[in-house]
């Protein structure tokens, strides 16, 4: 399988790409998918290749937007939505909650609710606490939710792309200081299985378990204690 080095955030456009063109049910939207920037270049005129009715903006209404996506996915969309900021989300907890995660258990498993959000944490320049706040642990305690906190660019399009094809709600937590690190990603329909840690590199005397942008500081640690 051809190989290349590409950014976290082109890695993870890699995988929209991959998704919409595997599958004609696969939409993507959120706050500013189709804007110049393409939320950090992670969805980057994806809504000139696959068309503005599959990629689009929203308005600034959180517990609306995703509240679509569900309605989506239950018509039998796999919807992929973007909060860009996690703090954003709060306001649709009871969308992603009461809705989301719950719906295969209340209706003895008929139904599935297949919708990806993605949502980018930690901190910028000059950016206070409703723009900085990872709270992952929190959501990874909500029967029903699944949660992915990538660290590479090759685990970025591999954790995403099996986040879509999944049929439980996931939400995809994008390290905003990882977005500009560079990786080997494979070409393609790369995946990466859901729940199964990375072994990065073995060892006899500490386990150093981390996620994220924390895995990078582990191995920056790893590395100067082995000098």
């Amino acid at each position: 399988m051809a190989v290349s080095l590409i950014t976290f955030a082109q890695a993870v456009r890699d995988a929209l790409a991959v998704a919409m063109a595997k599958d004609p049910g696969v939409i993507v939207y959120g706050l500013g998918t189709d804007d110049p920037k393409g939320i950090f270049g992670t969805t980057l005129n994806l809504h000139k290749e696959f068309g503005s009715d599959r990629v689009f903006d929203m308005p600034t209404a959180e517990n609306a937007m995703t509240g679509i996506a569900v309605g989506a996915a239950l018509a039998g969309l796999r919807p992929v939505m973007c909060h860009q900021r996690l703090d954003f989300a709060l306001l649709a907890m009871d969308q992603l909650v009461n809705n989301a995660a719950k719906w295969h258990f209340m209706f003895g498993g008929k139904r599935a609710v297949p919708i990806t959000v993605r949502m980018i944490i930690g901190r910028g320049w000059g950016q206070g606490p409703t723009h900085s706040q990872s709270l992952q642990a929190w959501l990874a305690h909500i029967p029903g939710l699944k949660v992915v906190m990538p660290a590479t660019a090759a685990d970025a399009k591999g954790l995403l792309l099996s986040s879509i094809f999944d049929d439980d709600p996931v939400i995809v937590l994008e390290h905003r200081w990882l977005h500009n690190v560079k990786g080997d990603v494979p070409a393609g329909d790369h995946r990466v299985p859901l729940g199964k840690a990375h072994r990065i590199r073995e060892g006899k005397d500490v386990t150093i378990v981390a996620m994220s942008y924390m895995t990078i500081e582990a191995i920056h640690v790893v590395e100067h204690v082995a000098q």
